[in-house]
């Protein structure tokens, strides 16, 4: 039998490789800006059109780099950042593994162009598809400029689940969030089909976090500074009251390096125990200055996950960094154990005259044994009612007890009374009512109880009534007498301009005034929301946090969104009528059992269940 091992030519080797280090565009605007600030890049412009799929260009003022580097830069495993084992060890640069140029020009249509600032004439490199097909002198600027074109030109299946424009061109604009904050001595450019997303100068860190999410978040950060012998944390975390529902504005920074870290997350969660929204997540963004050699970075070929020696150890000090930070600036309630417990005395006051001492009034006739006596007050019923015999008619009692027992055993009886938690409601249709801890309605049927989640059920009227608008073609927009203008980061606003046209079909009336900068002319008349910019605000974070594209069936997507953004909360304290119609509503709707997310809006405990229970 012939041997059937054979070694994989360098260009499979490479698309293999591509498809761990280039997952989207983002990841190659991540490999090419990382390596510009390698090069000492003072200043670097990210120009892209259709959000990386046609071009990404990357061009900085770096050091440049020879013709014979440029030719080895593409080359696997090829490297300027280290040369030994143990140069890992001790890695302060973006990059070491020297995957990612080649892994690029695999997928893509590359064309460099690159000059040192001691030579004039620089070189010019054109790669497509690990085939190179050029390589000649040429007259450019000091520093690198990357054109990458058509990516995945040559992987159909990869280019085919892109995801839309608007989505891809949010993974990007998150990278440059995360090297920008890292690096605020660099200037940025972000320029996506020839308008301006970004442009940062060199600035200190507060200032690039108001540049990139706007004065709303600068407002409200708090400072963090320690230093021990194993990290030195600094960067500023957010007040509680401005935490968000999802993530979005959460950094950690080792060295300069992005990184997740479920870990030291849940420090910063504990640290804000007791003081946070429900369900809400603050804002942060910790910088961590560690020994390389105390920390591994070589797990992920995107370098986002690291590990440290001490981990516990450095837990702890998260967590105690940002309490203290918390305490310094009356966050968290201070304790004046000076006047705890004590009582606030009245202070008589001046002028007064005589103080005369409480009088008592006391009656030396009563006699709690004489049951003769009537003291005043005590009853308006005649003394002739009170000496009857207290037992003569106690048969009435139960002359309509027989009449109010339930013919079947299996229907269950109203409840006659009810604790401070459930609130007892007069009967609609024949049935009873009761919303519970103000978030569920709890009805009898007769194989049992029926519990209602009031929230979902909210979620698929307004969602009915959505699609209902949208399949009409009637829309109908409510004016605002004082419109609503905001401002979102870029990320943001990319993402509202995406839907803008889905929402004007629900009925909102939003117009771009540039520079992310929105202003909310009106809204759907159905939207009884007196806070269209929470509607809005709250729209965007369940955007962010679904897994799904906008690409297809948009609009169902979005009215979606606005329903769950639009829908009572729970703690809202429901009216007898309002429930009434939330219930004729649900019961009206073509699937009234779930919500448009798939979530169950209502179920039945069955009899037994309460009888298992009470045995």
């Amino acid at each position: 039998m012939s041997d059937i091992i054979q070694l994989l030519p360098d260009s499979v080797a490479n698309q293999i490789a591509a498809g761990e280090v280039i997952q989207r565009p983002a990841s190659v605007v991540k490999e090419l800006v990382e390596n510009a600030i390698d090069a000492g890049a003072s200043h670097i412009k990210i120009n892209l059109k259709d959000a990386g799929r046609t071009l990404i260009q990357v061009s900085d003022n770096g050091c440049g780099m020879s013709d014979t580097d440029a030719r080895m830069a593409f080359e696997r495993h090829a490297t300027s950042k280290i040369k030994a084992a143990r140069d890992l060890f001790a890695i302060r640069t973006m990059g070491f593994r020297g995957e990612a140029l080649a892994s690029i020009a695999a997928i893509a249509d590359v064309e460099l162009h690159t000059k040192q600032h001691d030579q004039e004439i620089g070189t010019m490199i054109h790669i497509s598809g690990s085939n190179v097909l050029k390589q000649e002198a040429t007259s450019c600027a000091d520093g690198t400029n990357f054109l990458v074109k058509n990516l995945f030109f040559n992987v159909p299946a990869r280019r085919k689940f892109l995801k839309s424009n608007a989505a891809e061109l949010k993974h990007i604009i998150n990278e440059i969030q995360r090297v920008a904050l890292a690096n605020p001595d660099i200037a940025f450019s972000l320029i996506h089909n020839q308008q301006t997303v970004y442009e940062l100068g060199q600035d200190n860190i507060r200032k690039r976090i108001f540049a990139l999410f706007g004065k709303n978040s600068t407002q409200n950060l708090i400072p963090v500074n320690t230093d021990t012998s194993l990290v030195k944390i600094s960067g500023y975390i957010g007040q509680p009251k401005h935490a968000r529902k999802t993530f979005g504005e959460q950094f950690f920074f080792v060295n300069k390096r992005f990184m997740r870290h479920p870990f030291f997350h849940k420090a910063v969660m504990q640290a804000y125990e007791k003081i946070l929204p429900p369900d809400s997540i603050p804002s942060y963004f910790l910088f961590f200055e560690v020994n390389p050699e105390n920390i591994d970075i070589n797990i992920h070929p995107t370098k986002t996950e690291i590990k440290f020696e001490n981990e516990s150890a450095i837990w702890q000090m998260i967590k105690a960094t940002v309490r203290e930070s918390l305490g310094k600036h009356n966050v968290v309630p201070s304790i004046d154990f000076d006047q705890a417990g004590s009582l606030d005395i009245p202070v008589a006051p001046k002028n007064t005259g005589d103080i005369r001492p409480p009088q008592i009034k006391i009656d030396p006739t009563y006699n709690p044994f004489d049951s003769e006596k009537k003291q005043s007050g005590s009853s308006s019923y005649p003394s002739s009612l009170k000496n009857q015999s207290q037992t003569q008619y106690w048969e009435k009692l139960y002359q309509d007890f027989e009449k109010d027992q339930p013919s079947d055993e299996s229907e269950v009886s109203q409840l006659e009374e009810t604790s401070g938690e459930i609130r007892h409601e007069e009967p609609f249709s024949g049935k009873t009512f009761i919303q519970f801890k103000n978030k569920y309605i709890l009805t009898p049927v007769k194989s049992g109880l029926m519990v209602i989640d009031q929230k979902r059920a909210h979620e698929r009227i307004l969602f009915e009534n959505f699609m209902a608008v949208i399949e009409s073609n009637e829309t109908v927009s409510q004016q605002q007498l004082f419109p609503h203008t905001f401002d979102l980061n870029a990320a943001d606003a990319e993402l509202l301009r995406s839907v803008l046209d889905d929402l004007k079909a629900l009925g909102f009336d939003i117009r771009d005034f540039g520079n992310n900068s929105f202003i909310i002319n009106g809204t759907p008349g159905m939207l009884d929301n007196s806070s269209p910019l929470s509607v809005i605000e709250t729209l965007l974070e369940d955007m962010k946090s679904s897994a799904s594209d906008l690409k297809e069936k948009a609009r169902e997507k979005v009215a979606a969104s606005l329903a769950r953004a639009s829908a009572i909360s729970y703690g809202y304290n429901l009216k007898q009528e309002e429930i009434n119609q939330l219930i004729d509503q649900l019961f009206a709707c073509s699937t009234p059992n779930f919500s448009p997310t798939g979530k169950q809006v209502l179920t039945i405990v069955p009899i037994a269940h309460f009888e298992k229970l009470l045995k």
